[in-house]
């Protein structure tokens, strides 16, 4: 029963981690290079509060509030003039994304710090003592994956987003503005990336450069992925079956590049990934 537990607290961290991610690769074709470092944001918002001794809950709404205002502010500026240039767009982004860590790093130093969890300790669970906080993170997971599933299907503006990605001619000749889509998307998408930082910060240190490691998983999980929620909610457990099978029976060091190798051997074969719509 604890091997299960951590393969569904796994793939819950990864589909977390990932869903902002996707949602501005699904609707703007760019895979999003500065998703670490907002990562690492929300990482840092749950420090912030910490330091402050406010309750560890509040970390949640301040990431989200801060990677919110960060997208808003990098889609305006930075990528919304490189909309038909996607490789520049790319490129801009990775930059962007060393700029922010540089300034956390000269806000809050180098070193390693740690963040309050606002759930604490173990619960027994089917005749299993696991971390409490593990565990939340599995219903975590499936509010966000609902969460993002009526957005994109049950509203107005999921409509119209769906109508930009599958033809953006099509959508602005219906009188779609794709620009504010393209907006409120990018605010969206860096939200839930540095929601995913505070998220999974309780469970590790505090460093300038922990988004780093979950931006490659993150990413290859996209590409595998495509624009379906669904089929993100599913690879990422598969794929976190495997990592955490492979990193109990054979090595954790092995483990670590499991999603890697699997990601390139699915895409080797299929290139297209695992969902269209």
């Amino acid at each position: 029963m604890g091997l299960l537990l951590d393969i569904l607290s796994t793939a819950a961290m990864l589909f977390i981690v990932t869903a902002g991610l996707m949602i501005i690769f699904g609707v703007m074709k760019i895979v999003n290079f500065a998703h670490g470092a907002i990562i690492t944001l929300g990482s840092y918002a749950s420090l912030v509060v910490t330091q402050l001794g406010l309750n560890p809950w509040l970390a949640l709404p301040l990431a989200l509030a801060v990677g919110a205002a960060v997208g808003v502010g990098v889609e305006r500026l930075i990528v919304r003039p490189l909309y038909k240039r996607p490789l520049d767009a790319i490129l801009a982004t990775w930059g962007l994304g060393i700029v922010i860590g540089q300034l956390i790093t000269m806000a809050f130093g180098r070193e390693v710090q740690f963040a309050d969890a606002p759930v604490k300790g173990a619960v027994a669970f089917l005749g299993t003592d696991y971390s409490a906080y593990r565990l939340l993170l599995i219903p975590a997971a499936l509010l966000v994956y609902g969460a993002t599933l009526l957005l994109l299907n049950g509203t107005r503006f999921g409509v119209r987003t769906r109508a930009v990605i599958m033809n953006e001619n099509l959508a602005r000749g219906l009188g779609i503005n794709a620009e504010r889509i393209r907006f409120i998307t990018f605010g969206l998408g860096a939200g839930l990336g540095a929601l995913a930082g505070a998220l999974i910060t309780p469970l590790s240190s505090v460093d300038p450069n922990m988004g780093l490691a979950w931006l490659i998983s993150a990413f290859m999980l996209v590409m595998v992925s495509g624009h379906s929620i669904t089929a993100l909610l599913l690879t990422c457990l598969v794929y976190g079956a495997c990592q955490v099978l492979v990193s109990v029976l054979v090595s954790p060091i092995l483990g670590g590049v499991t999603i890697a190798v699997l990601a390139a051997l699915t895409l080797r074969l299929r290139p297209q990934g695992f969902a269209h719509d």
